[in-house]
Formats: structure tokens, sequence, C-alpha cells
């Protein structure tokens, strides 16, 4: 077998090359887009005075799950702070997010049209099994090529990476609906797009909900590695801490990473099973405004019913009619 070789990569390398040749604009594209959209939402984050920002956080996490919720985030954010890494922290959710957003805009209609179509099923599942095995620094290279360096490689290294769990889960989702649920909504000549809309997607929601959960999960992870590309963030600071061997600065790095990644997380599940948390301010509400939907029908049906009372009455003893008076 000596001489023999497939010169896989040398075939890959070339075709690399042609899409940056002819393909240059599109990529310029890209790279205004996703610039503009990191850095914008960056910009919104670092903007807004700090205790101010953690205030929001800790009240999306009590309206969400509960009010220890709110209380850890206030702690964990604030040690964010007092660690001084509430920009990098600022920039790692920003980068985190996009792509988050980016991948679940390709990932949930690829999921939905692989749950409805078998073909598109049975193409779509090598490649993301593919895409799952590739080490995630690989994705890097090509990004590299394409993008230069900075956060857009980083991006588009992320979302490819953080891409097939949104797939899969958002097909399992869908495709483990009841079908007897399905067929009851055939029967009444709800179309489709209506059947996926009210019965197959609301139904679907919590699994959708975890695979959005592990897109952010796997986004985040990837985010520390597009420190390596030049993105600015957390994940820098853990390159750099490699680079020079600095323990302290790196373990707080990655503290930052744990704390974006705990909070992101219980966000999620929180949106994906919100009966799981009564205690939540949303939770509160919906209680309230349930009770309050039981007085309403209670008092509009007590006041039917004496209404139904009354003409009872007057059935069974109606009134005389009054007697007029004549002249004498």
């Amino acid at each position: 077998m000596d001489g023999f070789r497939i010169p896989l990569g040398d075939w890959i390398d070339t075709g690399v090359d042609w899409l940056r040749d002819n393909l240059a604009w599109l990529f310029d594209i890209i790279t205004v887009v996703v610039r503009f959209l990191v850095d914008s939402l960056t910009d919104g984050l670092v903007a807004i005075p700090i205790f101010v920002a953690i205030a929001l956080f800790a009240l999306l996490g009590w309206f969400f799950r509960s009010w220890q919720m709110a209380l850890g985030t206030a702690l964990t954010f604030t040690l964010i702070v007092a660690m001084d890494l509430w920009e990098p922290a600022m920039q790692t959710l920003s980068l985190v997010l996009v792509a988050t957003l980016v991948a679940l805009a390709i990932g949930i209609p690829l999921g939905i049209w692989s749950a409805r179509n078998d073909t598109v099923r049975a193409i779509l599942k090598p490649v993301l099994d593919f895409m799952q095995t590739m080490p995630a620094f690989v994705y890097l290279i090509p990004a590299i090529t394409f993008f230069s360096i900075g956060v857009v490689p980083g991006l588009v290294a992320t979302v490819i990476f953080a891409l097939p769990p949104g797939v899969r889960l958002t097909e399992l989702g869908i495709r483990g609906v009841d079908s007897e649920t399905v067929e009851a909504g055939h029967a009444f000549g709800a179309t489709p797009g209506q059947i996926l809309r009210g019965i197959q997607l609301p139904l679907a929601t919590p699994t959708i909900m975890a695979g959005v959960n592990q897109v952010i999960m796997l986004a985040l992870s990837m985010a520390v590695l597009a420190g390596i590309v030049g993105a600015d963030g957390l994940g820098k600071i853990v390159v750099q801490s490699v680079s020079t061997v600095n323990l302290s600065q790196g373990v707080e790095a990655g503290l930052g990473v744990v704390i974006l990644a705990v909070f992101l997380d219980r966000m999620t599940a929180a949106l994906g099973n919100p009966g799981d948390y009564p205690r939540s301010l949303r939770g509160v509400w919906r209680r309230r405004r349930t009770a309050q939907s039981s007085d309403s029908r209670r008092d509009a049906g007590g006041g039917s019913n004496a209404a139904a009372d009354q003409a009872e009455r007057e059935v069974a003893s109606p009134r005389r009619a009054p007697v007029g008076g004549g002249v004498l």
C-alpha cells in the first residue's frame, strides 16, 4: 500500500479556494451583518449601568423561575463584576445569543421539514452525524479562511457546531406528538399548517426547548474556543491564560463562563416547562388570572341562575294585571 493515498484533503482545499474566490461578496455580507449584530448587542449590554443590568437579569430569573434564582443571579453576576470581567462576559453573552438565534433560525425549520419528510430525514441524518462528531477545532480552519480572524469566524464556527441538537430535538418533538391527536385535527378539517401551529408545535415545545438548551450550551462551549481566532470575550481571556500559564486569570474567566452557562441553562429549562415553577412571577400571575376568570364565570353563572329562578316564579305565579279605576 506504499504510495497509495486518496488526496481528499487536497480536493477539499481546492473547493474552499474556489468558494473563497467566487463567493467573496457573500462572505463580505455575512461579515458585515454578523459584526453589526454582535457589536450592537454588546454595546447595548455594556451601555446599561452594571447594577441596573444585574437587577434586570435577576428579575428575569424571578419572572421565569423563582426568587431563589433571582437571588443567585444577583450574587453570581455581582461576582463577575468583582472579578472585573463584566465587559468580557457581556461580549461572550452577545456572541452566544446571536449564534443561538442563527442556529435556531436554521435548525428548527430543518427539524420540522425532516419530521414531515422521510427523504429529508434520510439526507440530514448522516450530515448531522458528521457535524456532531467532527472535532470542534476543525470548524475554525475554514472559518478563518473565509472570514479572517475576529468575532465573525468564531460565530460561524459556533453556529455550525451548535446546530445539530436543534434539528434533532425539533424533529424528535414533532414526531413524538400523539398520532391520534393529529388525526383528530385532520378529521376536523385542519390544514397541515394549522395542525403544525395548533397541535404539533405546542405539544412538542418541551422537547424543542430541550434542543434550545443544548444549542445554547454548545454555543457557549464553542464561544470559548472562538477566543483562539480572536473573538473577544471570556474565551479570549482563557486562551491568553493558557498561553501565559496564568492560573488565577484562567480560573476567574472559567468561573465567569460557568455562571453564564448556569444562568442560561436554568432560564431555558424554565421556558420549556413553566408549570414546574409555580413560585415564579409568571406562575403567580397565571394563577391570579385563572382565579379571576373563575370568579367572573361564577358571578356570571350566578346572575343567569337568578334570572332563570325569577322567570320560573313568574310563570308559576303570574302577576295580576292592575285593576283600572272607573269614573263613578
